[in-house]
């Protein structure tokens, strides 16, 4: 035997795709990124704000004059719409003042800066063409340390971050960790960030009022329905998954949420994705325990429950059957086996000193029989 030279050393080639399919990841996640949250706040249009209006002739005024831009509801009393604006049936009350002439227009900044803003131009713009003077009240008013109302939207993206990071850790843990350790591990994350951000954003801080455990509960299931999206995605799509779930929940989630842009004035399809992914369902959520009473808070919770639950369900499924099958114990039939073959047995095949088989690699081959005649001949 004798050495061979080696080979001359090339540089290695990597295919096109390698190089190819991360750089068109990025930038469609960058463009989706910028499309979403500028394209959202470049030109919002309101589209049907429901604003109560007492008085039928003053209605039926307000209709004509606005058109499609606000949906007008009758009101039978200002105490009825003032009620219905609390429990965030409406954005906006407008009815005339003591002596007919004036109007006056009832808000709740809590619904978003955004959707007040343009319920409050709105109206003011038909004053002014009517020639009356428009007197404007918050009665749902932001808290004080949230004066913009995005407080909410801050915290459900931190915890959708977080869930989202999480799952990535855990897709490569996948060879380490069982089944149900993954399991434990996402769920038991996804209680301790509800538990941690809700104490940061409200009882430390101050910024969010809802309750400490109803907000708690809120923002666990956000975690739970980031971090077992994510990794269901990544399970199903392979590669694909993550860059598939920021682009799902990091990036359309989260901007049509419905905090720096009100639902009422975005597009027909932004409305629609917003009430049915996890950030979306969570904004309202908050907004709703801390402000309006909790009227309106089941439906995000349902969205929260079924992301998470759902997305668990899918990958116990799609894990346990790719679960591969118990080795076989079998039995090589030469000496010159490939240590490969016999490394992915089962180790107790090799494990001396149990009263199992040896493996032929480890076994001693027998002696020829007229060597062992020859050496007894000598002997003698």
């Amino acid at each position: 035997m004798h050495p061979q030279p080696h080979p001359p050393h090339h540089r290695r080639r990597h295919p096109i795709r390698v190089w190819l399919q991360p750089f068109l990841i990025g930038l469609v996640i960058v463009s989706a990124f910028v499309s979403c949250y500028v394209g959202l706040m470049r030109d919002p249009q309101p589209h049907r704000i429901p604003v109560a209006v007492t008085g039928p002739q003053l209605a039926n005024k307000v209709q004509q004059a606005l058109g499609d831009s606000i949906d007008v509801r009758r009101a039978d009393s200002t105490a009825e719409a003032r009620d219905a604006l609390r429990h965030r049936d409406i954005v906006a009350v407008l009815g005339t003042g003591p002596h007919g002439k004036d109007l006056k227009l009832d808000v709740a900044s809590a619904n978003g800066l955004s959707t007040t803003t343009a319920v409050t131009k709105l109206v003011t713009a038909y004053a002014h063409g009517a020639d009356q003077h428009l007197s404007v009240s918050d009665i749902v008013p932001l808290d004080r340390y949230d004066a913009r109302g995005l407080a909410g939207f801050y915290v459900s993206f931190g915890v959708t971050l977080s869930g989202f990071a999480l799952a990535q850790s855990v897709v490569g843990l996948s060879g380490l960790l069982h089944l149900r350790h993954r399991f434990t591990l996402m769920a038991g994350f996804a209680a301790a960030s509800g538990l941690v951000a809700a104490a940061i954003a409200g009882p430390i801080l101050d910024a969010v009022p809802a309750p400490y455990l109803p907000l708690a509960f809120v923002l666990a299931l956000l975690a739970a329905a980031a971090a077992f999206t994510t990794k269901m995605l990544a399970t199903y799509v392979g590669p694909l998954g993550i860059p598939l779930a920021t682009l799902l929940l990091l990036t359309v989630g989260n901007s049509t949420s419905g905090a720096t842009v009100g639902t009422d004035l975005m597009p027909s399809g932004a409305r629609t994705v917003s009430a049915l992914l996890p950030p979306g369902a969570a904004v309202r959520a908050i907004a709703d325990l801390s402000y309006f009473q909790s009227s309106h808070v089941l439906a995000p919770l349902a969205t929260l429950i079924l992301w998470a639950a759902g997305s668990a369900v899918l990958l116990a499924f799609r894990t346990t059957k790719q679960r591969p099958a118990a080795p076989t114990p079998h039995r090589a039939t030469t000496d010159n086996t490939s240590i490969a073959h016999w490394a992915d047995t089962d180790e107790r095949h090799s494990a001396p000193g149990n009263g199992t088989t040896r493996h032929p690699a480890f076994t001693v081959p027998p002696k020829e029989p007229d060597t062992v005649l020859k050496a007894s001949s000598d002997c003698v």
